[in-house]
């Protein structure tokens, strides 16, 4: 990005920034997607509110779909319970585009209770670790209930490291098993975020948004745009490779999680002016 066009970039994500902070801009930014991928929320950014106020603050913040964790509605809730929460979730005018992190072993019966769960939320998407020795059952599993598993990288270390550990153990498997690429640990795992959406074209499910201050191992999450990230590339990167329509797009926002709000509207000002940078320019 010329010097130009990012300091027209960062004035336009000010302006945005300043139109959320007085509920101007929730419903107006979304015009310009069109029917592209929704901007969500990873609720784990909203751990430090209970599940009702977290839904409601990422709705008054503008986003159109959630990413739920664990710790927000667990694997083993009630029928009733996430009847409950579908219903809030959709008064609210918000979508679910996905669950996780899960684990997957090698235990097949174990593995099929994380997809009727699944199912019964409703989602597309399951966002996961999973065991090398699971695939043969996951396999299967994406064909019965045709819902995509997203393989999620975390950093220096974990065995999903770099993107070519996900295309490794995705390679001769079906095509709904693929990729949710965090995009700050890739930075942290000295990855071009751009450049890894491009190898992961046509098996990217998922994508967690976040910026890191440095691109090494222990790091400081940061706002959208001022660490490693250039996000409108990004959004270039995820328009050209085709990302879907129901693809789990989920900011996620790890710092101060007592009161995240501030940082969070910030971010997704970021992330809309550079959708519509992306999709004014394709």
């Amino acid at each position: 990005m010329s010097l130009q066009n990012r300091r027209r970039f960062l004035h336009n994500s000010s302006l945005l920034a300043a139109m959320t902070a007085c509920g101007a801009l929730p419903r107006l930014a979304h015009a310009a997607e069109g029917n592209g991928p929704k901007l969500g929320i990873q609720l784990y950014s909203l751990r430090g509110y209970q599940r009702e106020e977290a839904l409601k603050y990422a709705a008054e913040i503008g986003f159109e779909q959630v990413e739920f964790y664990s710790g927000m509605l667990a694997l083993n809730a009630s029928d009733e319970e996430i009847a409950a929460t579908k219903q809030q979730v959709a008064d609210l005018g918000l979508s679910i585009s996905g669950h996780g992190v899960n684990r997957f072993t090698k235990d097949a019966a174990e593995n099929r209770k994380i997809f009727e769960f699944a199912k019964k939320l409703g989602t597309p998407c399951i966002t996961a670790d999973p065991d090398l020795d699971s695939f043969d059952s996951l396999n299967e599993l994406v064909k019965e209930f045709d819902i995509r598993v997203a393989i999620h990288n975390h950093g220096p270390t974990h065995r999903y490291n770099k993107a070519i550990d996900v295309l490794r153990v995705i390679e001769g498997r079906d095509e709904r098993i693929g990729a949710c690429a965090d995009l700050g640990h890739y930075i942290r795992s000295g990855q071009n975020a751009p450049e890894v959406i491009r190898l992961l074209k046509g098996r990217l499910y998922g994508i967690h948004l976040k910026d890191f201050a440095e691109m090494k191992d222990k790091t400081k999450g940061v706002i959208l745009g001022k660490g490693h990230l250039n996000v409108e590339e990004v959004f270039t990167e995820l328009h050209l490779a085709g990302f879907p329509a129901n693809g789990a797009l989920s900011l996620e926002y790890e710092e101060n999680p007592q009161n995240p709000l501030a940082d969070i509207r910030e971010c997704y000002s970021v992330a809309r002016t550079a959708m519509a940078a992306a999709v004014s320019a394709n």
